[in-house]
């Protein structure tokens, strides 16, 4: 028995030395891949920089976990625009990159804004001298709008080009919820603040729709132009009217190239033939990806003078509560944190807030909204508006010193809104269910009416007051920082979302302009010529990634998610962050979807 116990206590002190062991082996093989892939490549002459444009452009790069590279199922890469700009920039100036391959037209934007700074990149590029060429199976409608851009298009033999414009229909959902026996109870000031119409109308409002053919119209317009920039045998009013005379996407590739949108349509076997031709040379091309390019313009610890470049993109939200949300978030109590950081960091001398979000918590908007005023108060702060920057996005905008937005920028959008639901309909009409009890003052049970009781004027009536005081705070908050009296903002605010182009004139924006352009009147205002650029919030260490996506297993039941529900994902997802949002919403009054 004694040798018994000898050789099964040796043995459980065996298994667990050697899982210590694996573990500190499998987590420096985990770190060693972490950290790998940013060694800078060695550069050789005739190289192309090969953009792939068939994964997902966010606001700005994130790092992710290691566990990553081993878990991910997920094929489609997501790419950071500050990634993909610095690297057109990089592939410009370098003396041994030739020119740039676009291969791929499916890549998704978040906003045409996203997709319009790649191009003026891409643009820019072609200053040099240096060529750009263009190869897809298929190219969407944003990602034909970037390829144009390139000395040659060419297209599969049997590929297509989306091109339809703008446009689309949205769900209304009062029919559904009236047979089921359930009414939204809205409550929002601005005529324009349309978010409540998908819950409480049947089609769209008369303003609603003014403002959203409004942007839809500018923004394209905006492509057109540029499109037939670009493609020099063509006019904007050319491209609109094959867009307008035919379903483009169901039409004869060879037709496509009659029009004049490509210069060819080969297989994709024959595209390195064409690349060699412009490098004159029958040897193998040497190709540099995205993550070498970011590899090779990693940022180094400068000392001196910083501007910082904040990114605040996607919804503001109070705190992370949602395992099924993957997207980035702007949390209101992390945010105001690292900006008070960036305030007293002396070697700061100036912010740039990168803005792009639809908006979301008021309260969490307010929040940011007064520590960027705390910012302003030490050193300048000035806003580059990115895709959107409307509701909460527009508010924690207003306070900064000067504000830049691109031209397809959507904007605006001052408004308050609320929304409670009430199942009176179903729980009591149809399943017979009734409600009765105590209470030791007249609203104690204010919750409970607004959801299950019809008699409840006095509760929504409350709940107006409250919104119509968000409201006016909102247009104070605007007022103050800029420079107009209430009645001014009252005028273009009402829930109105607006085009930068449009926002410009009635001074909701100061000028149009890309980030590089915020960075430069940053350094001005804070009085320096020599800095350099530092992004934030900086990424956390790949352990602290690694813990994260240990203990928070969304991610992949999130794919799983996206697989069996497909188009009702987004309505799903949207359903359970209505649980969990503010009660006092600045949002955008309805999901963009281009």
């Amino acid at each position: 028995m004694k040798s018994f116990f000898k050789y099964f206590f040796a043995t459980i002190c065996g298994l667990f030395v050697f899982t210590f062991i694996a573990g500190i082996i499998f987590f420096a093989v985990i770190a060693g891949m972490a950290s790998s892939d940013k060694t800078a490549p060695v550069v050789k002459d005739n190289s192309v920089f090969v953009l792939k444009m068939d994964g997902t452009v966010q606001e700005c790069s994130e790092e992710g976990s290691p566990l990553d590279i081993l878990l991910s199922s997920n094929d489609m890469s997501v790419m950071g625009l500050n990634d993909i700009v610095a690297a057109i920039k990089k592939a410009k100036s370098h003396p041994d990159i030739k020119g740039i391959y676009l291969e791929g037209g499916l890549t998704s934007y978040d906003a045409p804004a996203t997709a319009q700074q790649i191009r003026d990149a891409l643009k820019d590029f072609r200053k040099s001298g240096k060529w750009i060429i263009a190869y897809a199976d298929n190219y969407s409608q944003q990602g034909y709008y970037v390829a144009s851009v390139a000395d040659s298009v060419f297209l599969n033999t049997n590929g297509m080009i989306e091109l339809k414009g703008i446009g689309g229909k949205r769900e209304f959902m009062t029919g559904l919820y009236e047979k089921l026996g359930v009414r939204y109870q809205a409550v929002r000031v601005g005529k324009y603040k349309s978010a409540v119409e998908s819950v409480t109308r049947k089609d769209m409002s008369p303003e609603n729709r003014e403002q959203t053919e409004a942007y839809q119209q500018g923004i394209w317009k905006h492509m057109l132009k540029d499109m037939a920039a670009s493609r020099k045998q063509l006019t904007a009013e050319k491209i609109d009217q094959m867009v307008s005379d035919s379903i483009m996407a169901f039409a004869d590739p060879n037709d496509y190239l009659k029009g004049g949108l490509i210069d060819g349509l080969f297989y994709p076997d024959s595209i390195v033939n064409v690349i060699k031709k412009k490098l004159n040379t029958d040897d193998e091309v040497n190709q540099l990806l995205l993550s070498d390019m970011t590899a090779m313009h990693a940022q180094e610890d400068e000392k001196g003078n910083e501007v910082a470049i904040y990114y605040a993109f996607g919804e503001i939200i109070d705190q992370t509560t949602s395992l099924f949300s993957t997207e980035h978030n702007i949390i209101g109590k992390e945010t105001v944190e690292d900006l008070d950081k960036l305030a007293e960091n002396d070697d700061v001398k100036a912010v740039v807030l990168r803005v792009n979000s639809p908006g979301g918590s008021a309260v969490a908007s307010e929040q940011i909204w007064h520590a960027i005023n705390r910012l302003k108060a030490k050193k300048p702060v000035v806003v580059s508006m990115g895709g959107l920057a409307a509701s909460g996005g527009y508010m924690i905008s207003a306070g900064a010193n000067y504000i830049f937005a691109e031209p397809t920028t959507i904007t605006g959008s001052i408004g308050i809104f609320g929304l409670v639901p009430n199942f009176t309909g179903l729980v009591t009409d149809k399943l017979g269910v009734t409600f009765d009890g105590t209470k030791t003052n007249r609203y104690t049970d204010f919750e409970e009416n607004l959801v299950l009781s019809n008699d409840n004027a006095a509760e929504i009536g409350f709940m107006q007051t409250y919104v119509d005081r968000g409201y006016e705070s909102f247009l104070k908050i605007v007022a103050n920082g800029r420079k107009m009296s209430r009645d001014q903002v009252h005028e273009i605010a009402q829930g109105r979302v607006w085009l930068a182009t449009d926002a410009l004139p009635i001074k909701l924006v100061d000028k149009l302009g890309s980030i590089d352009d915020a960075v430069k009147k940053a350094a001005e205002l804070a009085k320096v010529s020599e800095y350099h650029t530092k992004n934030y919030p900086e990424p956390a260490d790949w352990m602290t990634k690694l813990m994260d996506k240990t203990e928070k297993k969304g991610t992949y039941l999130d794919e799983e998610l996206h697989a069996v529900l497909g188009d009702l994902y987004e309505p799903f997802i949207n359903a359970r962050r209505d649980q969990q949002r503010n009660r006092l919403q600045t949002r955008l009054p309805f999901l963009l979807n281009f």
